[in-house]
């Protein structure tokens, strides 16, 4: 068959495909996206973003009109790149355990469009050993498609900027898997950096596992502080004064969203739960928001209050929910028969309510996200503020 593109990203209207398909797309190769997800891909081919990514429509704009990026939900369009980039996601199971069916039913549905001239390179983070299961998988169903195993490691909205000044991580179950991905990332990235695929899928793991257990540190310090009635905020700001030794203690607040927490669970299901950091970790960050109503209950009466939630995306300045420990803190809230207010600055629903409105409104306001927008926003000293991050700068008189 002749090939019409270079490559094809599968999952290419997602958080982590757009971006990569965009980015190769402005270095000149033809590049086409694939995703089963219809209304991002009129939006994509319309040369609008599905979601906030910083850096991404002027790139999009001229790929497009430079030709050298499609999108499409037709899978026959796989087969037209010699290279395969697959970057959907991977979860956990309700017992926290990775779903490696997710993988195997998107393979099945590529086998019918693959031949052994392919390459097909996983860019999902994977429990250990999936690269080796997938080459396997392959060849039991009589294909030698290289496989490879490039895992991404961007920050979401900082994807554009991230996948052309990090070093990527390549390797293949083959060395002829391993030269393809190589020579492909090149072409973004400005270094690369040689692993076999086990020790790539560890390294991505262990990248996302550690940041949690670091925001895990802070926010059991934050609990502990607070519960001894004390300010966390002066203390910590006492001990970073001229104080070196510190300045990398991450602030407290929500740790969320789609990768950090499961990351660390296919660590945990790796070492068949004999890894206590990452259990304790998820205790301690899942187990924030019930710390935070259970101090409001010391004080208040929750069910006589309307409590405002002020962001409500898993991080600043994005607009993706995905696990969010915001909703979390809401369902709390409401278990003790509090109003429940939300507001966001980039995440839509027709429920949410303007920041001015929630603070106008609210009793209690809880800062869920440190959007940057809230840097200008003022509470009245009538209104109980919970703010972990710090982002509230100023109050207000009555």
């Amino acid at each position: 068959m002749a090939m019409s593109y270079d490559v094809c990203v599968v999952g290419g209207a997602g958080h982590i495909g757009a971006p990569l398909a965009i980015v190769l797309a402005s270095r000149g190769l033809r590049t086409l996206g694939y995703d089963i997800n219809a209304e991002a891909v009129r939006k994509l081919c319309a040369a609008e973003m599905p979601f906030l990514e910083d850096g991404a429509e002027p790139l999009l704009k001229a790929a497009l009109a430079a030709g050298t990026l499609d999108f499409s939900t037709a899978i026959e369009g796989v087969a037209k790149a010699p290279v395969i980039i697959l970057t959907i996601g991977t979860p956990i199971d309700e017992y926290h355990n990775p779903r490696l069916d997710i993988i195997d039913r998107a393979i099945d549905r590529l086998i019918p469009h693959l031949t052994n001239d392919h390459t097909l390179i996983l860019c999902s983070t994977v429990f250990p050993g999936v690269t080796e299961h997938l080459d396997r998988y392959l060849k039991a169903r009589g294909l030698t498609t290289k496989v490879a195993f490039c895992p991404e490691r961007v920050v979401q909205g900082k994807a554009i900027t991230e996948l052309q000044t990090l070093p990527q991580i390549v390797s293949g179950t083959t060395p002829a898997a391993e030269e393809t991905a190589a020579k492909l990332f090149a072409k973004i990235a400005p270094k690369i950096v040689h692993m076999k695929p086990r020790e790539a899928e560890f390294a991505k793991l262990i990248s996302n596992a550690w940041r949690y257990i670091e925001f895990a540190t802070a926010n059991q310090f934050y609990m502990m502080i607070e519960s001894a009635g004390l300010d966390y905020a002066r203390v910590i700001a006492g001990l970073r004064e001229d104080y070196p030794r510190v300045w990398n203690l991450p602030g407290p607040g929500f740790a969320a969203g789609p990768c950090l927490m499961k990351d660390t669970m296919q660590l945990v299901a790796f070492e068949n739960n004999r890894f206590p950091l990452g259990n304790l970790a998820v205790n301690l960050n899942e187990g924030l928001p019930n710390f935070i109503v259970e101090q409001l209950r010391k004080s208040t009466d929750l069910g006589r209050k309307k409590v405002g939630i002020l962001g409500m995306a898993f991080k600043a300045d994005i607009d993706d929910i995905r696990d969010a420990l915001s909703y979390k803190l809401g369902k709390i809230l409401r278990f003790h028969d509090a109003t429940v207010l939300y507001s966001d600055e980039y995440a839509k629903d027709p429920t949410f309510i303007s920041k001015e409105a929630l603070v106008e409104q609210s009793d209690i306001v809880i800062v869920g996200v440190p959007h940057r927008a809230y840097r200008q926003l003022v509470i009245p000293s009538r209104v109980q503020l919970v703010d972990l991050w710090g982002v509230i700068p100023s109050r207000k008189p009555a």
